[in-house]
């Protein structure tokens, strides 16, 4: 459990009042279903769950959800629930500041041209002398044809401190055939693809630009 955000008043009473209005409910019906007074139940959402951790288990059920749902929101749920933080300003990165944030492997999103329009799939990539590189198979989704033109994104988002960046790099695919470097770049950190299968064909994004933003706050 993440202490910060189990003693969060704030983003917890945010969960609850979403999830409440999602169910069509007033404060008083979620007071009634979680067997409290709604005066009550507007304190505990004030001083949060340590205050009395047995009362958001009743709350979190009348929400029909578990109490780790409730504080710690959906483990499964998309980014960008919690709103913005104070203030917001975007930043440009550099190029070093790109690659110094996209690290040695993660990750990715990969924009393919395809028909009727254009197809993004996540992936796991490696870093590789300025490219970025990751496992395919011929026939598959992420299977580009040679040469395309391609974008390749990385971004992280931080929910509770509402910042975050954003890395977007152009370039061309090419699939890498010589048996040495296929086997160099095998034995890199994160190189075994996540979505698992056979997918021998490794394909690399040479950039012909990268560029992004950092989200701060305050």
């Amino acid at each position: 459990m993440n202490d910060t955000t189990e003693s969060d008043p704030t983003a917890v009473a945010r969960r609850v009042a979403e999830r409440r209005e999602r169910l069509g409910l007033t404060e008083e019906d979620l007071a009634h279903r979680a067997a409290m007074a709604p005066r009550y139940l507007g304190h505990l959402l004030q001083a949060g769950p340590e205050f009395d951790p047995g009362g958001f288990v009743r709350i979190a059920a009348a929400l029909g959800l578990s109490r780790q749902e409730l504080l710690e929101g959906r483990a499964d749920a998309p980014p960008g629930r919690g709103g913005p933080g104070p203030r917001p300003r975007l930043l440009d990165l550099t190029d070093a500041e790109c690659w110094e944030l996209v690290g040695s492997h993660g990750i990715g999103r990969i924009g393919l041209p395809v028909r009727p329009g254009p197809a993004v799939y996540p992936v796991n990539y490696v870093v590789d002398h300025a490219s970025f590189a990751y496992r395919t198979a011929h026939g598959t989704a992420t299977a580009p044809e040679p040469g395309a033109e391609v974008s390749f994104q990385v971004d992280r988002i931080d929910e509770y401190l509402g910042r975050g960046w954003s890395v977007l790099a152009l370039g061309t695919a090419q699939y890498l055939d010589d048996p040495e470097e296929v086997r160099r770049l095998d034995g890199l950190p994160g190189a075994a693809p996540w979505a698992g299968g056979d997918r021998p064909c490794w394909v690399r994004i040479r950039c012909a630009e990268i560029s992004g933003r950092r989200l701060v706050t305050g």
